[in-house]
């Protein structure tokens, strides 16, 4: 990023922790403002992520910044004999455990309190990783994601699925518009959280995307970088293996 963005901007808390107090103010909402946000298209990607993990057929799963479990909740129907869901918001993870009881799934996916930064798992440890709409999230950017490179296992695949801004017009004109000017509107009207949407907004629209994360990623060590830009571009799933 070329600029720190944090959602408060006169509080003195740095940006973890900022934004582990405004997932907490909007963790009751979340979900249903995100489906009206995205127009469900949301649900759609997520779902092609697990696409990409179904093929790899892993064992064990890592989802970061897991939120209310949506990515881990679909990740169920794979493979996978167990899934962690870790994300700093106590009050996201309560909503995700809620919604993880009612599917009869405690048994596979455990949510748990962690710093993407500061995995508490041993290296080599998970055959697959994934982050959802969290990683523009990170406090330090090549921190997370070599922690996530040092956890994943050797062949292992990492995808993150993160929105990214169309280059194309008119989409690039009618995507500045909707998150600068009729997002944050959405998200004053049915969020307790004056600032959580525009914050989300701008940084979206603020974050590498494309070629410029894919070579972050190789810096970090990720081979076979991919970018895969979906819905005409206001969001890209992206691929990469640990050598």
């Amino acid at each position: 990023m070329s600029k720190s963005i944090t959602p408060y901007k006169n509080s003195s808390l740095g940006k973890k922790e900022q934004v582990t107090q405004m997932f907490d103010n909007i963790s009751g909402t979340y979900d249903g403002l995100n489906r009206v946000i995205s127009l469900g298209i949301d649900v759609k990607w997520r779902k092609k992520v697990v696409e990409l993990i179904r093929e790899k057929q892993p064992t064990t799963i890592l989802d970061i910044a897991t939120g209310t479990g949506d990515l881990a909740l679909l990740m169920a129907d794979t493979s996978a004999q167990k899934i962690i869901g870790l994300d700093l918001s106590v009050g996201m993870l309560r909503v995700g455990e809620d919604k993880i009881k009612a599917k009869n799934l405690s048994d596979v996916i455990e949510m748990v309190v962690g710093d993407s930064e500061n995995i508490p798992y041993a290296d080599n440890y998970f055959d697959a990783i994934t982050v959802s709409f969290g990683i523009r999230n990170f406090e330090t950017l090549e921190k997370g994601l070599s922690e996530i490179y040092r956890v994943l296992k050797p062949g292992g695949l990492f995808v993150i699925l993160e929105t990214s801004v169309p280059t194309q017009f008119p989409y690039k004109q009618g995507y500045a518009f909707y998150t600068k000017f009729i997002l944050p509107i959405i998200g004053k009207l049915f969020s307790k959280d004056q600032n959580a949407y525009g914050y989300l907004s701008e940084s979206a629209a603020n974050f590498p995307f494309g070629e410029a994360l894919n070579n972050i990623l190789r810096k970090i060590s990720f081979i076979e970088c991919k970018a895969m830009p979906q819905t005409f571009g206001v969001a890209t799933i992206y691929t990469a293996t640990k050598k």
